[in-house]
Order: C-alpha cells, then sequence, then structure tokens
C-alpha cells in the first residue's frame, strides 16, 4: 500500500476523535467510510500484519452481529476464515485505523494515530 488511508465510521465517537487528530496534522489522506467500502481481504491481511495482530485481535466480538453469526473467541477458524468474515461483516472492524507511509495504527485510544508522525 503507498496511500494515507483512514478506515472511518462517522458514528463512531473514537473514530470521529481520531480523524480529528490526523486533520490537525494537515497530511494528505483518502478517508474511507469502511461500511460502505470495506477493505479487502488483502488489505486486511497488510493491515494485520503491519500491526503484528492476528484477525481475532481486531475484531468488535461485542457487536450484535457478532453474536448473530454464533461466532466466539474460542472458535478455531484459520486467519483466512476471519478475514473472509470481516469482509463479508465490516461492522466487526475495529477502528478506526489509520495507515500513513505504510504504518499502520488502530486509533484506540485515539491519541495511538499521533505516533505514526
Amino acid at each position: 500500500m503507498s496511500k494515507n488511508i483512514f478506515y472511518h465510521n462517522p458514528r463512531c465517537r473514537k473514530s470521529r476523535e481520531t480523524l480529528k487528530l490526523v486533520e490537525e496534522k494537515n497530511v494528505v489522506f483518502d478517508l474511507v467510510e469502511y461500511l460502505k467500502d470495506p477493505p479487502s481481504k488483502k488489505q486486511l491481511k497488510f493491515i494485520l500484519d503491519s500491526l503484528g495482530k492476528k484477525p481475532l485481535e481486531i475484531i468488535r466480538t461485542q457487536e450484535k452481529v457478532f453474536k448473530e453469526l454464533g461466532l466466539s473467541k474460542k472458535d478455531i477458524r484459520s486467519d483466512d476464515e476471519w478475514l473472509h468474515i470481516m469482509t463479508d461483516n465490516p461492522i466487526l472492524i475495529e477502528r478506526p485505523i489509520f495507515i500513513y507511509q505504510n504504518k499502520v495504527v488502530l486509533g484506540r485510544p485515539p491519541e495511538n494515530v499521533l505516533s505514526v508522525f
């Protein structure tokens, strides 16, 4: 990945707070409302690899959809299966995610985003 991307959910307070911090840095980035335009499995894999995390570590397990799908943190699934679930149900992806100059940060708490500058 080469461009700066902010994966955003405008309904999320933490995502809005993090976006404000990024905008204050006056950097150029693409704002992606990931619920409307979810990242691909390849993009998610890049994000996970950059964060040094497994898919389950950035899945929002408290979302209603997680329970509706009958998912559990104890499920034994391959990373590819989890990635497929996440791309099909982007509400499950922890947010916000900011990619800046190929560095990836999860904006939880929002101040985390400052580490890429």
